[in-house]
């Protein structure tokens, strides 16, 4: 589908790039021979990955820690970034956090656990780097991950369905600000993509129950679930450097999900105390 050198000299940061679509993403833009650059929060998980991209593809790959709540780290990475490798030439906003809960039993932490990442932190990268390319005159590209509840809504997400939402506005504003600088700005609101971590917070219950896996198969008209290589694929064709024109979209990958079924989690509105109970012991255990 691509030439294996479309990403050559090309320099990528993948927040929370470690796992999950973050690594999927890293992954598909390694292989065409990007240099990669991961950061999150966990060093060991990020070298882990690092070692991967350069075993599997023979990648230039790097990792930093950062914690993106923080604007003054992220703007020391960036900079860093920028003198030891040089100029980034295209972000990836993938970092995130959710969980599943009702609203009324939500804390005002557990509110900014994911306002904090989600809203704050992807808007500190995205002006970080932005500031570099625009200070020096160089054209960019920013993907953000969203969700499909940017247009729908989603019951017992409110505070990802609030930041994501955020982040839509953000993209198609900053499209229109900074597009004559020459730097466009996407999205992609991916369906369900089964990953370790968001599988074990968002739906607990299901794990390893085979029954309620086929289920969501069914329910998609595509009869399947989504892949690691399906978003690294969208990606890297809206980062492709040849791809000028494509701005200030978002992008919906789940195989037609939303449109045949709408919001996600409606079916938690019959779970009761004990369901709530047990799916946050769940996904407690599987941090």
């Amino acid at each position: 589908m691509f030439d294996t050198n479309l990403y050559r000299g090309q320099r990528v940061l993948v927040t929370g790039g470690g796992t999950g679509l973050g690594f999927a993403m890293a992954c598909k833009l390694a292989s065409l021979g990007a240099e990669v650059h991961l950061c999150g929060r966990r060093m060991d998980v990020l070298e882990q990955a690092v070692r991967t991209l350069k075993g599997e593809f023979g990648a230039k790959a790097f990792a930093h820690r950062l914690d993106i709540r923080s604007a003054e780290h992220v703007a020391q990475m960036v900079e860093g970034i920028w003198q030891l490798h040089g100029p980034l030439t295209a972000l990836v906003n993938n970092a995130a956090g959710n969980f599943v809960s009702r609203t009324e039993d939500l804390s005002i932490n557990g509110f900014h656990a994911i306002s904090d990442i989600v809203f704050r932190g992807t808007f500190y990268v995205t002006q970080a780097v932005g500031k570099q390319w625009i200070s020096q005159g160089l054209p960019g590209a920013v993907l953000s991950i969203v969700v499909t509840w940017v247009d729908t809504g989603s019951p017992f997400v409110v505070p990802s369905a609030m930041s994501k939402a955020g982040l839509d506005a953000m993209t198609k504003s900053l499209a229109v600000e900074w597009g004559p600088k020459g730097i466009r700005l996407n999205a992609i609101a991916p369906g369900v993509i089964p990953t370790q971590g968001a599988s074990a917070r968002l739906r607990p219950q299901i794990g390893g129950n085979e029954d309620a896996v086929n289920q969501r198969q069914r329910d998609n008209p595509m009869r399947r679930l989504g892949a690691g290589e399906d978003i690294g694929n969208l990606a890297a064709y809206m980062l492709a450097p040849g791809n000028t024109w494509l701005n200030g979209q978002t992008i919906t990958l789940d195989g037609g999900d939303a449109l045949a079924n709408g919001a996600y989690f409606t079916d938690y509105q019959a779970w009761n105390d004990a369901d709530w109970a047990q799916a946050k012991a769940l996904a407690k255990e599987a941090r």
